[in-house]
């Protein structure tokens, strides 16, 4: 395992490279108050057929965070930058809620560096403006434990909550450890960000993934998504906001199934 950071033209970048000498690399993509943590059981499930590559997003994790306002479109270009540093012509590619966002733009504006794009739990827009506005502006006055309850109750179910504590407090962990400013700054992203004129642009191959108790991205996002993507398929898992963590058995085979 490969873990390292480099400095990309914006920000420097926590990234781990796992090349297991195969033909193929999935590139995976975090979501908001997230890190490559989130992506640990894939990578347990897929390492036998594919190296994987996870860095984290501008302001979370390892990687630094640069205190200007960005763009989706940032987000996007610093994974085409990552990709040509490491020499990596084509990946595919799965993102889950800010990182399918990412994706989207990736696959409307970077096509041909892209063979798979898994869009899990997200929409072509999430959630508000207003709602957005008011979470950035209660966290910099609170911080990021203030919302800690909620998080939780957004990102996983009740049953896996009381069943798997242990697990929940690892990512909880990691929310709380997140860089408030670049927590925000990408709350600003996901605010911003709106695809909802430009699917039928993504022409790359497409697997939807929603959560079946997910409040944040629904099913019925799920549903839009497959619609207006000209070649997608949608499937569901009995889980919350961070599927890939609470059904990541199911995620995996979702993943598998789609890309091989």
């Amino acid at each position: 395992m490969k873990a390292t950071k480099i400095q990309l033209k914006k920000y420097d970048c926590h990234y781990i490279f796992e090349d297991f000498g195969k033909a193929q690399t999935i590139i995976f993509s975090n979501s908001l108050g997230a890190d490559t943590s989130m992506w640990s059981e894939q990578v347990e499930r897929l390492k036998h057929q594919y190296n994987i590559l996870r860095y984290d997003t501008r302001g979370h994790g390892a990687s630094s965070s640069p205190q200007d306002a960005y763009t989706v479109a940032d987000l996007g270009e610093d994974i085409i930058d990552l990709l040509d540093h490491l020499k990596l012509e084509k990946v595919a590619f799965c993102g889950l809620s800010m990182g399918g966002l990412i994706g989207q733009w990736l696959g409307i504006y970077h096509p041909e560096r892209f063979s798979h794009i898994v869009l899990a739990n997200t929409a072509a827009k999430i959630g508000n403006e207003q709602g957005w506005n008011d979470r950035i502006s209660y966290v910099k006055t609170n911080g990021l434990e203030s919302i800690l309850g909620g998080t939780a109750e957004r990102w996983f179910t009740p049953a896996f909550r009381q069943n798997q504590p242990q697990k929940v407090q690892e990512v909880l962990q990691v929310f709380v450890g997140t860089d408030l400013q670049g927590y925000m700054n990408c709350c600003a992203v996901v605010r911003d960000a709106d695809f909802r004129g430009q699917l039928l642009g993504l022409n790359v191959p497409v697997l939807v993934i929603s959560g079946q108790q997910d409040a944040v991205t629904t099913p019925t996002d799920g549903d839009y998504l497959q619609q207006h993507i000209p070649v997608a398929q949608h499937r569901t898992t009995d889980a919350a906001h961070l599927s890939s963590v609470e059904q990541g058995a199911e995620f995996s085979a979702f993943l598998l199934s789609f890309i091989q």
